[in-house]
């Protein structure tokens, strides 16, 4: 039996996609008095601090294999939110017997929220959580870094990967998650152009995933 599969493990997941898809069914409307697009990344963050926003069920088995896989000593994300998808790539590494995953969230409310998602899974020790704006608490996560997936604000996926570039381990995966939106069409055009170095292919989950590889 792998971690996701045991009971504390899957009941949680099960509670988290069950309450992410009547959230879906039912969206919220924005509650600003400003324009979603020109809300600053802490407005957002704040605003929709009740959101879950996860990475779709065929998404977080696709994270999983591909950290079994790869048995990344370091995996860094972008974007917790609830901890559905973090919970798992802590997984992976719990199963794997080594490595550790550092993730960041702009919102208080969701760091709290993530941090007892991993507590009741047993799966706190294997992440470390840093509060506060990615271009900033990531600045110092060591590398060489294994994995990376980004899941967080639509137009920030490119400065980060850009900010952690340099700490890309060779053959290094980089996922960026919702690559049908709009505001991933730059990252996109980046990570598909072959003078970054990147070879990269999409995969048909809800709302697609790219997988990059840096040879």
């Amino acid at each position: 039996m792998n971690t996701l599969t045991k009971p504390e493990t899957a009941r949680l997941l099960d509670r988290l996609f069950a309450a992410a898809d009547r959230e879906e069914a039912d969206p919220a409307p924005w509650p600003l008095d400003i324009p979603y697009a020109e809300a600053t990344a802490r407005q957002r963050a704040d605003a929709l601090a009740g959101e879950y926003m996860p990475i779709s069920r065929a998404g977080g088995r696709l994270l999983y294999a591909l950290a079994r896989n790869g048995r990344p000593e370091t995996i860094v994300e972008f974007g917790t939110s609830y901890a559905i998808s973090t919970l798992h790539l802590a997984a992976a590494v719990a199963d794997n017997g080594t490595g550790h995953v550092w993730t960041t969230e702009l919102s208080d409310v969701k760091v709290k929220a993530a941090r007892a998602n991993l507590e009741q899974a047993g799966l706190a020790e294997h992440v470390t959580i840093l509060s506060g704006d990615a271009l900033e608490t990531l600045a110092e996560v060591p590398g060489p870094i294994g994995l990376l997936l980004l899941d967080g604000w639509k137009e920030l996926c490119l400065p980060v990967l850009r900010l952690l570039e340099d700490r890309l381990a060779p053959g290094a995966l980089v996922v960026a998650d919702d690559i049908t939106f709009e505001s991933m069409a730059d990252y996109l055009a980046y990570v598909r152009d072959p003078a970054h170095g990147y070879v990269s292919v999409s995969f048909p989950v809800e709302d697609g995933m790219e997988i990059s590889c840096r040879p």
